[in-house]
């Protein structure tokens, strides 16, 4: 046990610097900064997600949860006329701990009115690039892909119209994925479960390097809190931003509709039954907001510690921070 940053001071100046950036970039852009609340009564239904919860003396009835996210708080402020905004905030995941997790990690999530999906790509990718210059590096360029030709150049399938048996088979014969006799119990018949393995171990080794590289227009059953596609309801309006197949960025083109918002819960619901795993409850108070109205946007979430990790070549994220926990 040792009492020193896990960072190297130099590190810590660095980071300073790209946090005073990214306030500079959303300040220069008229986007407001907000705060929203580390603890809430509620939490995301999504199966892959462990939230921490804790409990609190002075309110004994049930645990309150460590946010994963500030997305349901900041659409609720969407929803009552704030405009566009953004927060750079601390929030926090169970069972993420390894070279590129931490259960405790700072996320900048913004939302823009006036922007559709490639417009906010564009804009995700200037300000890491703004981010990487604050670095002192050079900033990367940007490589953009549709999800399905990047899984179809990967694996010979299509991650649309394969059968599942086709993806499970292809899972438990890549070496990567190591073909254990349990990894259909894990996994079982859920199909979004399968893809994110196959995207992880088969598809995320094949990006191009050193640049970033956007993929959009994910599968309609990894629409998480995005909308679809009007044009291709197959796919959703969302897309990731990686580096050397770290994920920097996570946006979507939002969901509005309260009562897709429910049964996409209710979903996730069973999923986490299927699984095993604890029920949670849907965020009613969210639902209300889409209820009341939540105008036309996109969001996008930005892992800032890797961010930091990726433009100061750090192997590890506890490199990246003060102190690991």
């Amino acid at each position: 046990m040792t009492w020193h940053p896990s960072a190297a001071l130099d590190t810590l100046a660095r980071r300073a610097g790209m946090l005073a950036e990214t306030r500079r970039f959303f300040a220069s852009g008229g986007v407001m900064e907000v705060e929203t609340p580390t603890l809430r009564p509620r939490t995301v239904t999504e199966p892959h997600i462990q939230s921490i919860a804790v409990r609190i003396a002075a309110l004994p009835a049930a645990p309150v949860f460590l946010q994963s996210s500030p997305e349901y708080c900041m659409k609720r402020l969407l929803a009552a006329g704030s405009g566009d905004i953004y927060q750079v905030c601390k929030v926090y995941r169970d069972g993420e701990v390894g070279h590129r997790h931490q259960p405790e990690f700072t996320m900048i999530e913004w939302y823009r009115h006036a922007l559709g999906l490639d417009a906010m790509i564009a804009e995700t990718a200037a300000l890491l690039a703004a981010l990487a210059r604050a670095a002192g590096t050079a900033p990367p360029a940007l490589e953009q892909y549709r999800y399905r030709e990047l899984f179809r150049s990967a694996t010979g399938l299509d991650p649309l119209q394969s059968e599942l048996e086709a993806l499970i088979d292809y899972a438990v014969r890549h070496p990567a994925m190591g073909a254990t006799a349990s990894l259909r119990d894990e996994l079982g018949g859920d199909r979004s479960n399968w893809l994110d393995l196959i995207m992880s171990h088969a598809v995320l080794p094949e990006m191009p390097g050193g640049c970033l590289v956007a993929v959009t227009h994910y599968p309609a059953c990894q629409a998480a809190l995005a909308r679809l596609d009007p044009g291709d309801p197959a796919v959703a309006e969302r897309f990731e931003i990686f580096r050397n197949g770290l994920e920097l960025a996570n946006g979507y083109r939002e969901l509005t509709d309260a009562a897709e918002q429910r049964a996409r819960f209710e979903r996730d619901r069973a999923r986490r039954a299927a699984m095993g795993l604890p029920d949670v409850l849907p965020d009613e108070q969210l639902l209300a907001a889409l209820e009341h109205g939540l105008p036309d946007c996109c969001g996008v979430a930005v892992g800032f510690d890797r961010v930091v990790m990726s433009f100061l070549n750090l192997d590890r994220i506890d490199a990246a921070v003060s102190f690991a926990p």
